[in-house]
């Protein structure tokens, strides 16, 4: 009985002008999506490549014998594209595109948004906005009127009439319009996957593959939690109409609301300081520190021990001229009170960027976890880093840069002063920039397993909401 009341369902969904709307968006978007960001990868590839090469020969020229700069860049460690970037843009745009290590510390270079065109005002249109934005409105095109519309015209009585149980009757609603929803979508997936082959994209890579069967795998969950919630409309409501207009406040509030309002009550909860404050903290104690120094500097220069009289000729009238310099003595005694100095320095601004960051990082979680009210935020944290560019590669390429720079400290800028290297005997070999490890897909399912649970919890809870309304309703 089940097998027919699917099949009387698939019909009535294909005959339907939903479908024939569903299936123009699967066709046209999925497969044109996947060309044109493959094409913008490819683009941003040979960018990558181009900055490589110009840093390399930047890095030549440097002479580490030589007195380096505070703020000079020996070194950068790019942020290579990610392949998967096609099927999700992710963090990638907003990342600094290098991170340069300087005797200061890590400085980040301007990310891809810093020259972005004015096609960023509209947003990216990527898979991962397809389905979080548009095949979720339309899961809920396809179930508010699954019970509602039966109720309506009447034919609820008469089908429950005939001794049919309510759980069958339901769960060839959900079932027979998720195959006729799934197919087109997987249709289209399978239709730009090959497209992007043609186009030379490494699919059957194991670290690739993989992710890829995953991403389509979570989109269907996410469609799921879509078409449980418009049965759960459904099954409230009496009239189409309302259960329309009630889906689709819904969906507004899930997809477009909810995810942000997460980020703007962390921002209440846990304000934190702002870049540019920590940046004019940071310049204060730089200007307080070069007065002390200054300060030292006139104390050494007032002592007679340290200063030797220096002849520079003699005048018109035939007097000796002399000044007063500094000796050896006082000038080494000048080099170690500016390394103590900029030691300091360092090491108070390295203190402040870690309360900003703790800062920061603590606004952000809170951010997160409020936002995972809605299932789109959960999709959107886990899509992202499953194709990294999400907060774990972000995470990544900030972690690799500090262990790089530790080693560069301990192999070059600690043997630096203001004046020079300490050691000039010793043969100083920059070390090449590390490459970005991708993190498995082991891994990264274990790092969002809270998005995994929950996307699964919201399908569950929302079809059992769904059957114990429609058992309680008196028909």
């Amino acid at each position: 009985m089940l097998m027919t009341l699917i099949q009387k369902e698939i019909l009535h969904h294909i005959l339907s002008a939903r479908f024939v709307v569903l299936l123009l968006m699967c066709i046209l978007l999925i497969p044109l999506n996947f060309y044109i960001n493959y094409r913008n990868y490819l683009q941003r590839q040979i960018d990558y490549q181009e900055a490589v090469k110009l840093a390399n020969l930047e890095e030549n020229s440097v002479n580490p014998t030589e007195t380096l700069a505070p703020e000079l860049e020996v070194s950068k460690l790019f942020l290579k594209p990610a392949p998967l970037s096609v099927f999700a843009n992710g963090l990638e745009a907003a990342m600094p595109g290098y991170l340069g290590m300087t005797r200061n510390g890590v400085r980040e270079g301007p990310p891809a948004l810093f020259s972005a065109p004015l096609s960023y005002l509209l947003g990216n249109l990527d898979f991962l906005f397809l389905v979080g934005t548009v095949f979720s409105l339309l899961a809920l095109l396809f179930t508010y009127d699954a019970v509602a519309g039966e109720r309506e015209a009447g034919t609820l009585r008469i089908t429950l009439a005939n001794a049919l149980p309510r759980d069958l009757f339901l769960w060839s609603k959900l079932i027979g319009g998720y195959l006729v929803f799934a197919t087109p979508f997987l249709v289209s997936f399978l239709l730009g996957l090959l497209l992007l082959v043609w186009q030379g994209f490494p699919l059957g890579e194991p670290d690739i593959f993989p992710q890829v069967l995953t991403v389509a795998l979570v989109s269907l969950i996410y469609i799921a939690i879509f078409f449980s919630m418009g049965v759960v409309i459904s099954t409230h409501l009496d009239t189409t109409k309302t259960a329309l207009i009630l889906a689709f406040s819904v969906w507004v509030f899930a997809v477009l609301i909810v995810p942000r309002v997460g980020f703007l009550a962390a921002k209440i909860v846990a304000p934190t300081r702002t870049s540019q404050s920590v940046y004019m903290e940071k310049n204060t104690i730089q200007s307080d520190f070069r007065a002390e120094l200054k300060q030292e500097e006139k104390k050494i220069h007032s002592q007679s021990k340290y200063m030797r009289e220096y002849d520079i000729g003699t005048n018109e009238i035939g007097q000796r001229m002399t000044v007063m310099i500094p000796t050896e003595e006082a000038s080494e005694l000048i080099k170690k009170l500016e390394e103590e100095y900029r030691l300091k320095f360092q090491d108070l601004a390295h203190k402040l960027d870690l309360n900003y960051q703790r800062e920061t990082a603590r606004q952000e979680q809170i951010g997160e976890t409020l936002s995972r009210i809605s299932p789109t935020s959960s999709l959107i944290y886990l899509i992202t880093n499953l194709t990294q560019t999400g907060k774990a590669k972000r995470s990544s390429y900030f972690q690799t840069a500090d262990r790089y720079y530790d080693t560069l400290n301990t192999d070059l800028f600690s043997k630096i002063s203001n004046f020079g290297i300490r050691h000039h005997h010793e043969d100083i070999v920059l070390e090449e920039p590390p490459e970005l490890v991708d993190v498995s897909l082991g891994e990264t399912l274990g790092n969002s397993a809270v998005d995994v649970l929950l996307l699964c919890f919201f399908v569950v809870v929302l079809t059992t909401w769904a059957f114990l309304k429609f058992f309680r309703t008196d028909i």
